[in-house]
């Protein structure tokens, strides 16, 4: 969204006898009449002339304010094929290395590929990942003589399996010319797009060929495109090569809507052709893969008699899971031993281990996995613990900084511009100046440009920020921001539902970020779609203006909270069968549990069919314990969290027992742990007994 079309929706009335005062007096000029200056200067930019104007940015400029430089940028970029040269050097010397600066030298730049004025291009040029951007910078080099080198000039581009834009296609044209992309890498363009299924990024390969290869790739394009039409034609085609790739990707297409078709297709086709072990093996891992995600009767078959070279991570995983729902231990066991080591190495797949190993009867090869599991705080080694009786292993970290280097990041002016729109309510301005930003500088002030987020309530970035880097695993504090307190609080008391839980789905929703919106067109920190929002809102007698009121952060959560509560009554109050609902949906968890609801509780989310879904009710629950971890210093079971599917779930009150949480300095001795606390080494293993079933999941054997 443009700044001019942001504030002619947002802004407020500005109050001129304010910024009138303030010109008129040598008094120091509050931030709240900057801030109030600066939305009138921008809307004042497309005549910058005006006295208004000059008087509103000579209060900015004069007072140093954070986003004076958008003025100005807002004034150029508003006529900008008027603009001269001169003008834009001059506004890209007085802010150099600015995000501003950035965004005026790719609009100039992009004006000048537009007007074809390649000398003057080059002067401008500078180094941006900007796909349009790269190709006009090789057309200004063409412009000039220059010949092009696919490995220097063009494999960063060709090597991505995105469809490129308009820009690279003379450049394209012309590198084909010179002989730079060659017949060769044009098909290793269409191979890699095939296989990730990027029909666009394979067109755009196919369009530079000719003759024979130009057909044969249109008819993997064809067939990429519409398999079931195209490959009903198949019988008809040619023994060769290129064809048996369109029909082997055909049917691996096909595979993710229509097993069953594409099962069937393969009967009639498999003897037609002399097909490659490549090509072949593409077809039966799909058709294997996709007949298990749609738990068909013969997929566990079709796993099993997978050839190596077409067996998979995703159909190792399957193959897991199938024997699972069957009920047979060993197989599972079997499957397990197929994973590869990396996948082995996973917290899911050494707990499902030890309690396959536990249904096996073989308790004693499964404590040490369970012991080595419940060291890790989440989802698995959090079951792990209840599974030993052991208290919770979470260790927290704090973040070193001290009053100089808290002054550093607070002065550092991209970081300055980041806050001040956050102030303004710019969300989506404040987080492009805060990438900018954190790109310049090194790890330990990243960190503390991260915690001086949190420490400011800018959440989301803290969240963002210390989750993505493992060395920061264990600051729970800036990680689960128990932002809100009051609002979440009662909102999840009225609703009648655990705070700890609502905390864990918001956190899993926006990672509290309130302007949220996914592809999906959910909104805001519980991600609500806007009929979910009417709706409820309506069952509160609640008025209800749009999608864009979800942005806000107080009603978001009282109306995420009342649905999450009715999701919840939809399964006997279980929170996780509720958290799957709030994911995918009440009718699919319906589904699931008409179709395998005797499965153990872990089970039955390990055999959740949609990969999302999956880890989101794993990430949820755990989020569920840590944040009640702190808030309550104690936390509930994550088994009591989870009742067998058809046993009814008791909301926790003050006399329901709660575990410890406990972390180990120097590795001897086991103390309690304070939520959040100083640093501190894992948790030991403590000695215990041989596993037995959590208390809600008794009879589960």
């Amino acid at each position: 969204m443009g700044f001019r079309l942001y504030l002619h929706r947002r802004m407020r009335c500005v109050a001129p006898f304010l910024i009138a005062s303030s010109l008129a007096t040598a008094s120091p000029v509050s931030i709240e009449t900057q801030r109030e200056a600066f939305r009138a200067a921008l809307k004042a930019s497309a005549q910058p002339a005006s006295d208004d104007a000059q008087r509103w940015n000579a209060l900015l400029r004069d007072n140093h304010y954070p986003l004076y430089p958008y003025v100005e940028l807002a004034g150029l970029r508003g006529n900008l094929k008027s603009r001269t040269a001169a003008e834009i050097k001059a506004f890209l010397e007085r802010f150099p290395d600015t995000l501003p600066a950035n965004d005026l030298r790719k609009a100039w730049l992009r004006e000048l590929a537009r007007r074809g004025d390649w000398p003057r291009f080059r002067q401008f040029e500078a180094s941006f990942t900007d796909t349009d951007l790269q190709c006009d910078a090789l057309q200004a080099r063409l412009a000039a003589g220059d010949k092009l080198d696919f490995a220097k000039d063009l494999e960063a581009i060709w090597s991505n399996d995105r469809a490129l834009p308009d820009a690279c296609t003379p450049v394209l044209a012309a590198a084909r010319a010179q002989g730079a992309l060659t017949d060769a890498e044009l098909w290793a363009r269409i191979e890699r797009s095939a296989t990730s299924g990027n029909t666009a990024a394979a067109s755009d390969a196919a369009a530079l060929l000719s003759g024979t290869a130009r057909t044969e790739a249109d008819r993997i394009v064809a067939t990429l495109s519409d398999p079931a039409t195209q490959l009903a034609k198949a019988k008809t085609w040619a023994d060769s090569a290129r064809n048996r790739d369109a029909i082997s990707w055909g049917l691996a297409r096909l595979a993710r809507r229509n097993s069953l078709g594409a099962q069937t297709l393969w009967a009639d086709l498999g003897a037609r052709f002399k097909w490659d072990d490549t090509q072949k093996d593409r077809v039966l891992n799909a058709i294997a893969l996709y007949r298990a995600t749609s738990y068909s009767p013969d997929a566990l078959a079709r796993l099993k008699a997978l050839p190596d070279a077409a067996d998979d991570d995703a159909t190792r995983e399957w193959h897991v899971r199938m024997a699972l729902i069957s009920g047979d231990y060993a197989e599972t066991l079997s499957a397990l031993d197929r994973m590869t080591e990396v996948q082995k190495a996973d917290a899911r797949w050494r707990y499902l281990r030890a309690r396959i190993l536990g249904k096996l009867g073989r308790e004693a090869e499964a404590q040490p996995i369970l012991a080595e599991v419940a060291r890790e705080a989440n989802f698995h080694g959090f079951l792990a613990a209840d599974w030993l009786d052991q208290p919770y292993s979470i260790c927290a970290d704090t973040l070193a900084g001290g009053e100089a280097a808290e002054t550093r990041i607070a002065q550092q002016p991209d970081l300055a511009r980041a806050f001040e729109f956050r102030a303004l309510g710019m969300l989506r301005e404040a987080r492009r100046e805060w990438t900018f930003a954190m790109n310049k500088l090194d790890d330990n002030d990243k960190r503390l440009a991260a915690d001086r987020a949190y420490r400011s309530g800018w959440y989301d970035r803290a969240v963002f920020f210390f989750s993505a880097d493992p060395r920061t695993q264990r600051l729970y504090e800036q990680r689960f921001p128990l932002g809100m307190a009051d609002t979440m609080h009662r909102a999840a008391h009225d609703a009648g539902i655990d705070p700890s839980w609502a905390y864990g789905i918001l956190r899993a929703e926006s990672a509290w970020m309130s302007d949220a919106r996914s592809s999906a067109n959910a909104y805001g920190l519980m991600q609500l779609l806007p009929a979910v929002g009417k709706q409820v809102a309506k069952s509160l007698k609640l008025p209800f203006g749009g999608a864009e009121d979800l942005f806000k952060p107080e009603f978001n959560i009282q109306l995420g909270t009342t649905y999450l509560a009715q999701m919840a009554d939809a399964f006997q109050g279980s929170p996780w069968l509720a958290s799957a609902a709030y994911n995918a949906g009440e009718g699919a968890v319906d589904r699931w549990v008409a179709a395998r609801g005797t499965l153990d509780p872990d089970f039955f989310v390990e055999t959740i069919p949609y990969k999302e879904t999956r880890e989101y009710v794993a990430r949820v629950m755990a989020f569920s314990v840590i944040y009640d971890w702190r808030l309550n210093g104690k936390v509930l079971t994550l088994s009591s969290r989870m009742p067998r599917i058809g046993q009814a779930y008791v909301l926790p009150d003050a006399d329901t027992p709660r575990k410890a949480v406990i972390c180990v300095p120097g590795g001897t001795v086991a103390t309690p742990v304070a939520a959040p606390t100083a640093a501190q080494d894992p948790a030991p293993t403590p000695t215990v007994a041989s596993p037995t079933p959590p208390a809600h999941w008794l009879g589960m054997r």
